[in-house]
Formats: structure tokens, C-alpha cells, sequence
């Protein structure tokens, strides 16, 4: 596999192999998120906008298709932001179109966020045929292959989340 630097091999502290194995897995998976930490930039690039604004439009959107109310304080907490960062976010959104506010449902003293149509059509523009090409690798798996490809991935992720606790002499 063609590394950044041009040099095939093992990471560098995987050692050699002879076989494909492990050490191939985890060079493929980290291609991979290099590829897509670029899309993002890309993406954050063509729509003006940072990393946390884009999360919150994704956010935003999610929640208004599954018929779901987000309040500034949802927002928070899954971004995980102060409150006044918070008021920023949703200020600059709703000034650049993407986001609007509108009277809570059924709380009188919040407000409910909901992605605007032009949101919805900017994101579907920027990246749907990306969306497309990859939902057609993945329906090219066979069920026994998306199982592992699922479980892999799930493991990866437990694997990556664990704490790393500081080693005793």
C-alpha cells in the first residue's frame, strides 16, 4: 500500500509481515480517515463553515427528519459547548440561512432549532454524490461481509474510546 510519504510497509512500529494481515487492516482504515478528514475540509471549505457549525447542521437536520425538537440546549450538550458558544453558533446560522429558530412546541421558554430548506438542498448539493458512491460500496458487501465490516468497526471504535490510564513502574 502507497503511503504519503510514497514508502510501502508496515507502520511503523507494527514491524514487518510477510502475509496481509493486521498491520494491512489498520493502514487501509487509516487511509481511509485521512481521505475523509480532506472530504471534511473540502466540505467545510465549500460551505464557508467550521467543524462544529457543520456538526450542528448534521445535528439539526437529523433530529427535524426524525420529527424530533432541538433546543439550543440539545445543542450544547451534544456538541458539547458552553451556552454562550452555543448562542454564537446559532446566531451565525441562522444569519448565513442554515438554521432557524422558531417558538418551542411544548416548552413556552425555549426556543426549537430546525434546519432551513436552503440547509437541506446546500448539503444534499455538496454531498450526495459522495453519499452515493458510498453507499455503493456498501451495498456491494455481501451480508456476511457487512457483518464483519460492522463488528471490525464497532471493536475499533470501543478500542479507540478506552481511557488510556498512565503506566506504574
Amino acid at each position: 500500500m502507497e503511503t504519503a510519504t510514497g514508502l510501502e510497509g508496515a507502520g511503523y512500529w507494527y514491524g514487518d509481515q510477510d502475509t496481509p494481515g493486521s498491520v494491512d487492516v489498520l493502514n487501509a482504515l487509516r487511509s481511509y480517515r485521512a481521505a475523509e478528514g480532506e472530504m471534511r475540509r473540502r466540505t467545510r471549505d465549500s460551505m464557508k463553515m467550521n467543524e462544529t457549525d457543520l456538526l450542528a447542521i448534521r445535528y439539526a437536520m437529523r433530529a427535524h427528519k426524525a420529527g424530533h425538537c432541538i433546543s439550543p440546549k440539545d445543542l450544547s450538550r451534544m456538541l458539547k459547548i458552553s451556552t454562550a458558544s452555543t448562542t454564537g453558533l446559532v446566531d451565525r446560522l441562522v444569519a448565513s440561512g442554515h438554521l432557524a429558530r422558531r417558538p418551542h412546541p411544548t416548552d413556552r421558554r425555549s426556543v426549537e432549532i430546525v434546519p432551513t430548506d436552503s440547509a437541506d438542498t446546500e448539503v444534499r448539493e455538496t454531498l450526495g454524490d459522495m453519499h452515493k458512491r458510498m453507499r455503493e460500496v456498501a451495498e456491494s458487501l455481501s451480508p456476511e461481509e457487512a457483518l464483519h465490516v460492522t463488528r471490525f468497526l464497532q471493536r475499533m471504535t470501543w478500542a479507540v474510546e478506552q481511557q488510556d490510564t498512565p503506566h506504574h513502574p
